[in-house]
């Protein structure tokens, strides 16, 4: 979900793009019953003082962001099957339902509430996790250790959740490793479940005359649910929740958050569901943030990536390619355009583009066509250079498979470029562009030609997660059908069959990545 104060990129996170990612990768596998959800987040108090800055009614500023995220995701290839807004009525419904399921099994009461409050966080917070700081103005402010936000002291009147009452189920359910990936975040929640004071019980209603942007508490005009147990239930939502079929969706195979929410979805979110009788999520993924030149990404720096302006320097694709590319989950990734300039030029319109043209130029390739697989070249697969290839491109599909799978997308790419660099270095060496000045080694050059195009073949199919555009331009000009572009296809490999044949590539002019001049 996203926040509808700010737009995709501002705490450096880029799960949209990894959830699609892995949305077409299970596509490709043949998954047809594969739903992937996204949306905006549009309660709470940091929307209702967004709306008041750009002097706008509420509604209006939440259709609006919901807007522009629709049209970002659009442009960046987020092939979503459903798009959720906690404004619409079937998700207030799905909230009310679940919170009578936690009250009708005696997880919620009443309670006044005292502590820390961070009003961009929108939680409260304990002693332990925040600290002074010295302001611009010289005053000594109290800010969240975790996000530096200021905070401040309140006391009202709040619905509690008997957050410590799941410590033995949490534990429970973070036993699997694979729960949680990384394996980091995994066990930074089972030292957070295990730490007594982090898992006391949490306020999961707010004042109405504090926030009154947000779903009133069923029976209780005069709260306002959590913002955080309200956005959270939007994943009940779009699963069909409360009718009985939504047991069909349930639970989630895979959420992807970013570090910053892992909290909430680590362990507020699998207490909320095992209090209401559910199912917690079967896996998490969660992935760390970008920096920018080094520093933290943040509107008060004035760093934040603007994904719009990202498109017309890189095109939607190029900037796809990279956040998978160089993101790391574990750690912190850092964008500099200079960087994202050096790698598209590199990987997009060298290593790849430029080996698709060459293949596929009529300088070597003057009969433009995708040559056939030729049982009696088998003596020229047995030079070092064919072997080292093969070998190669017979793996890759398993590999980039495996780190797919596990939705480290930049090791599955890694692979892919590797197997292009071989691809390239095979290429040079057997040089076409002197084979085609001799009929005498047409069928060496059909050889070369079939075999480079073979690699690509096998490589676009398994880019087709990471940028689709590109992959279905390759494929095209490869004259690669539609009908034979899924995972499946991939084998048997032309050396694997016994029967093959000469398809003609496509006549159109393509260029897969033009290359970024350096200014």
């Amino acid at each position: 979900m996203n926040n509808s104060n700010g737009m995709w990129m501002c705490k450096g996170r880029v799960v949209a793009v990894i959830a699609d990612a892995s949305h077409r990768f299970h596509r490709l596998l043949g998954c047809e019953h594969s739903i992937f959800s996204t949306g905006t987040d549009e309660h709470g108090t940091k929307i209702q003082e967004a709306a008041a800055k750009a002097k706008t009614q509420l509604p209006q500023y939440c259709h609006n962001i919901s807007l522009q995220y629709e049209s970002l995701f659009q442009h960046y290839d987020i092939l979503y099957t459903d798009f959720i807004r906690t404004t619409e009525e079937k998700h207030k419904k799905a909230v009310s339902h679940f919170w009578d399921s936690l009250k009708s099994n005696g997880y919620i009461y009443s309670g006044n509430y005292s502590g820390w409050y961070c009003v961009p966080d929108e939680q409260f917070l304990s002693e332990n996790h925040i600290k002074e700081e010295r302001g611009q103005d010289g005053k000594i402010y109290k800010v969240s250790i975790e996000s530096g936000h200021p905070v401040q002291w309140t006391q009202e009147q709040n619905y509690m959740f008997k957050l410590s009452s799941f410590q033995e189920d949490l534990i429970h359910w973070l036993k699997n490793d694979k729960v949680v990936q990384p394996t980091k975040f995994c066990q930074q929640l089972r030292n957070w479940v295990l730490d007594a004071e982090f898992l006391q019980d949490v306020s999961v209603s707010r004042p109405s005359s504090r926030v009154h942007w947000g779903i009133a508490v069923p029976g209780d005009s005069s709260q306002t649910v959590y913002v955080w147990l309200d956005a959270l239930v939007n994943y009940l939502t779009v699963a069909g929740y409360p009718y009985s079929s939504f047991v069909q969706n349930w639970p989630p195979d895979l959420q992807v958050v970013g570090k910053d929410i892992l909290k909430f979805h680590g362990v507020y979110w699998p207490a909320f569901l095992l209090a209401a009788g559910l199912e917690p999520p079967r896996a998490l993924f969660c992935h760390s943030h970008w920096t920018v030149d080094g520093e933290k990404m943040s509107k008060s720096k004035g760093n934040v990536v603007d994904p719009v302006t990202c498109m017309s320097k890189f095109t939607s694709s190029g900037l796809r390619y990279f956040l998978l590319r160089e993101g790391t989950a574990h750690s912190d990734a850092n964008y500099s355009e200079t960087k994202v300039i050096r790698v598209l030029n590199a990987e997009l319109a060298d290593t790849l583009g430029n080996l698709l043209n060459r293949c596929c130029g009529k300088t070597v390739n003057p009969r433009q066509t995708f040559p056939k697989f030729c049982a009696h070249s088998q003596e020229l697969y047995n030079q070092d250079e064919a072997k080292r290839l093969v070998e190669t491109v017979t793996h890759l599909p398993d590999a980039v498979y495996q780190h797919f799978k596990e939705c480290n997308f930049y090791k599955g790419i890694d692979a892919i470029i590797a197997t292009l660099h071989t691809t390239n270095r095979f290429f040079e060496t057997q040089k076409p562009w002197e084979l085609v000045k001799h009929p005498k080694e047409q069928e060496r050059l059909d050889w070369v030609i079939h075999l480079t195009m073979e690699t690509l073949r096998v490589c676009g199919i398994v880019l087709q997660p990471i940028v689709p555009k590109l992959a279905e331009l390759m494929l095209n000009k490869l004259g690669i059908l539609e009908s034979e572009r899924m995972w499946s296809h991939i084998r048997p490999l032309s050396w694997e069959k016994e029967l093959g044949y000469t398809v003609p590539i496509s006549k159109e002019q393509t260029m897969l990545y033009r290359r970024i001049a350096l200014k």
